[in-house]
């Protein structure tokens, strides 16, 4: 699986970030600028099934940690720092406890290895009644989707995928039909079978649901070597709703 990535600043330690569910590298262009600043060479990867990654009917977080080792060893990188949003924690959640010793640091923004149920039943109800071929525009297929999610925002960030083919129809860039069909595996667990010493902040936001206090347990059996910090303000988009906290956070936990 070769995966599309932008690469930001020359020269530093290798920052790797994966984004979540229905996203893209697109979404960390504008924080990556800042941590190249810092010090590092940010790598922006599109995960598979989505962005301009290609599409594959394996979809699992096994398939998308074997994705960031390969990548990894394509591009000779040694000794990085991996960061995950969402379901991008999970990946390299995934990847630390599959290939322990090949990273740095890891850094997981607003997730936990525990299993999520499905929770995004309308939205891909919603997303699969938007008929393609006969779109006339992005705002026809705003109007199909409120009916499936009244959250302008949510659906202003899902219609970022819609785009026009040469042949002047419109498609997505995830893999709508694969995503449908294995939506479950982006809520499994991640298991381990020893801890894993690399030093990990786990980053959630008072506002999101997603890392409980009750989760820490479970997190610290796997990652002995984590910290938790909470970012005031913040729901689940934390690098998003609260940049200037999640840059203080994440630059002081890489340089520690």
């Amino acid at each position: 699986m070769e995966l599309n990535y932008k690469k930001i600043g020359e020269t530093g330690q290798p920052l790797l970030i994966l984004h979540g569910l229905f996203g893209s590298l697109d979404n960390w262009l504008s924080l990556s600028k800042t941590m190249a600043d810092q010090g590092y060479s940010v790598y922006l990867i599109d995960q598979r099934n989505h962005g301009r990654s290609g599409h594959h009917e394996d979809f699992s977080y096994e398939h998308m940690a074997a994705d960031l080792k390969a990548f990894l060893e394509e591009h000779q990188l040694s000794n990085p720092i991996l960061l995950g949003h969402s379901m991008g924690g999970k990946t390299v959640m995934q990847y630390a406890v599959t290939y322990p010793g090949t990273f740095d640091k890891l850094v997981v923004v607003d997730m936990a290895p525990k299993a999520y149920p499905v929770h995004h039943g309308e939205i891909l109800k919603g997303l699969n009644t938007i008929p393609l071929n006969e779109l006339e525009g992005r705002n026809q297929a705003d109007e199909l989707f409120a009916q499936h999610e009244p959250n302008l925002g949510v659906r202003q960030f899902l219609l970022k995928n819609l785009y026009r083919t040469d042949d002047d129809t419109f498609a997505w860039r995830f893999n709508l039909p694969v995503l449908t069909r294995d939506i479950e595996n982006v809520g499994v667990a991640v298991s381990a079978s020893g801890p894993i010493s690399a030093p990990t902040l786990f980053m959630r936001g008072a506002k999101s649901d997603y890392v409980l206090d009750s989760d820490w347990e479970a997190i610290q059996k796997i990652f002995p070597n984590a910290v938790l910090d909470t970012i005031a303000g913040a729901g689940h988009w934390i690098h998003a709703e609260q940049p200037k906290a999640f840059m203080e956070s994440l630059v002081k936990f890489m340089k520690s």
